[in-house]
Parts: C-alpha cells; sequence; structure tokens
C-alpha cells in the first residue's frame, strides 16, 4: 500500500509536466514540429515549380543553389575562420566541371563528383597557408589566394578561355531525362542540394563538428586535450571547398557557360553578409539569413543604386543588435511559443 502511495505523486507530476509542456513531452513534440516543418519546405521545393513562371522559377534555382553555396560557407566558419576566398573555390568547381563536359563529354553525374573533389583539392593546398594565420590576417590573405586564382582564369586562354569564359558546356540529361527545360534543372539541383545539406549537417552533428567548434571557442584548450586544431581548420576550409565546388558545378551547367566576372568579390561580400545576418551557429540560421535577405534584394530592384547603402545598414544593424543573427530570435520565440501554449 505505501510503495503504491510513494508511486502516485511521481506519476502524477509526469503527468502534469506532460499537460503542460515540461520535459516529458517538449522533446517528442518539438522533434514532430521540426520534421513536420522540413517535410513541409521539401514538399513546396518539388511543387512550387509546377505552380509558377519561369521568372519565378530562375529565382527559384538560384535561391536553392545559394543555400548549398552559404551552408558550406558556414561550415568553414565553425572553426572561427572567415575568409574571403571561398567563392573563389565555387569558381573552382565549376570551371572543372566545365572542362570535363566540354573536353571529355562526361554526364552531370561524374562532373559534380569531380567538381567537389577539385574544389576540395584546391582548398586544402589553399589551407595550408592560410591556417597560419588568423583573424585580420586569415581575412586579408584568403582574399588575396582568391583573386590569385581568379585573375588566372583570366590570364590563361587554355584551358580557361581568358576573359570570355568557357562556353558551349554540353546540356546535361539523367536517365534519358534532359535538363535542358529549366524546371527539370530546378528539380535535379534541389535533390543535390538536399542530399549535400543532409551530410552538412551530420557532420555538425558528429563528434568531428563538436570539435570544429570547440577549437573556435578556446584553441589552446582543444590542443591540451589532444585537439589538434590546426588540422581541424584545415579540413573544415576542405570540406567546405568540397560542397562548394558542388554548387559551382551545378552553376556551369545550369548557364552552360562560365567566366572569372561570376565570382567577383561583390559576390563574396553577400555571401558574408547572408552568414552574419542569418547567424552562424546551425545550418538552418544561414540559410533563414540567405532567405531574408534575397528577399531584401528583391524587393530593392527599382533601388538598385542604393542597394549597397541598404545591405551596409541591414549588416551594420545586425551586428549591433543581433550579433548572433537571426537565429538568436527564433531559438527565443519557439520557447515562448511552447510556453504559451501550456498555460492553463
Amino acid at each position: 500500500m505505501n510503495h503504491q502511495a510513494a508511486k502516485q505523486p511521481s506519476q502524477t507530476t509526469s503527468d502534469e509536466a506532460a499537460a503542460v509542456g515540461g520535459p516529458a513531452s517538449r522533446g517528442p513534440t518539438r522533434a514532430i514540429i521540426s520534421y513536420g516543418i522540413l517535410i513541409a519546405i521539401i514538399a513546396a521545393l518539388y511543387l512550387v515549380p509546377g505552380m509558377v513562371g519561369y521568372y519565378q522559377v530562375e529565382l527559384l534555382s538560384i535561391f536553392v543553389l545559394n543555400c548549398l553555396v552559404v551552408a558550406s560557407y558556414r561550415l568553414t566558419t565553425t572553426t572561427g575562420d572567415w575568409g574571403l576566398h571561398h567563392i573563389i573555390l565555387m569558381g573552382v568547381g565549376g570551371y572543372a566541371a566545365a572542362l570535363g563536359a566540354i573536353h571529355f563529354d562526361l554526364p552531370i553525374l561524374v562532373t559534380l563528383p569531380i567538381a567537389g573533389v577539385i574544389g576540395g583539392l584546391v582548398a586544402y593546398i589553399v589551407a595550408i597557408p592560410l591556417t597560419r594565420t588568423r583573424g585580420f590576417a586569415f581575412f586579408i590573405a584568403s582574399f588575396a589566394i582568391g583573386e590569385f586564382i581568379r585573375l588566372s582564369w583570366l590570364a590563361f586562354t587554355e584551358p580557361f578561355g581568358g576573359p570570355h569564359g568557357l562556353s558551349g558546356i554540353p546540356s546535361p540529361s539523367i536517365f534519358g531525362i534532359g535538363l535542358s527545360d529549366p524546371r527539370n534543372f530546378l528539380y535535379f539541383m534541389t535533390t543535390i542540394v538536399l542530399l549535400c545539406l543532409a551530410a552538412l549537417y551530420r557532420i555538425d552533428k558528429s563528434l568531428t563538428g563538436s570539435a570544429w567548434f570547440a577549437v573556435q571557442k578556446d584553441e589552446p584548450l582543444c590542443e591540451s586535450v589532444g585537439i589538434d586544431a590546426t588540422s581541424a581548420r584545415r579540413w573544415a576550409l576542405t570540406l567546405g571547398g568540397f560542397f562548394v565546388g558542388i554548387a559551382g558545378g551545378l552553376f556551369a551547367h545550369r548557364l552552360g557557360a562560365i567566366d572569372a566576372k561570376n565570382f567577383q568579390l561583390t559576390i563574396m561580400i553577400y555571401l558574408v553578409i547572408w552568414a552574419v545576418v542569418g547567424g552562424t551557429r546551425t545550418i538552418w540560421g544561414s540559410i533563414l539569413g540567405l532567405a531574408v535577405m534575397t528577399l531584401i534584394y528583391e524587393g530593392t530592384r527599382p533601388l538598385e543604386d542604393w542597394r549597397p547603402l541598404i545591405f551596409g545598414g541591414v549588416l551594420i544593424a545586425t551586428l549591433l543588435l543581433l550579433p548572433n543573427g537571426l537565429e538568436s530570435q527564433v531559438e527565443r520565440l519557439l520557447p515562448n511559443l511552447r510556453r504559451r501554449r501550456g498555460r492553463p
């Protein structure tokens, strides 16, 4: 009798916690909501292209591609390294895919892995001198190395096409389905990008990803417990180069041409703004920043001359008011909503 009476209060406490959204119910509920939102977004990415015009399809294509670009850049920042050469690595992958398709008639399912491997290889080579620097020195050195690579594309007509770049990339197809139609290519690109984002998410949640975050927080402490901080930084840059190389391959096949003008400093600055505005603690934060800045970009088309001022103002406001990006506000908002739903 006493044993049963002792059990009753704990059972009541558990029931009350579940009723008000306490720890007993918060985990499963949060997971269900998260997966529901993710499934809805993925479904929309596949359904919306068939309901809109070609202009909107083109905008969606750019957005989906940039999701992979900003998520891969965010990966490189997990160790605290903010560089200005990431968009150049996208160009490395784009040129690799274009050369493979033009000169060797390789299918897109072959050129994309090649673009990723070449992008990762160049990123690893570049990381050797870069990881000897930190902070502002890393920032400037990465810009210098990136410009060296970009100017090489302009200087050499063979094999990079010089100032005119490379054109005439064969229209890709997969399993007999032509991808020259923008909608078909968007479906294909969405699939590749989602697979890459899933891989980036798994890296982020792995022990390796945790070690990279630790390097950002306290590098000397990591060294003292056996984590090779230099190697961690180098591999973060390499994997970021691999994934952005795949994005470059998709970019080259989508346009059917590629040249060095597609990878100028202005594009890299946009990439930094996306990451800062959204936040870099999670992959979704950087994508949120991209989504918000894309809406601002499209909304300011009549004010094109004022756009740099507007973007600069948004960047400064974010640094002053939201130093951890928009994702910090989302993280604060969700618990508040859960508490409100749980109130009697």
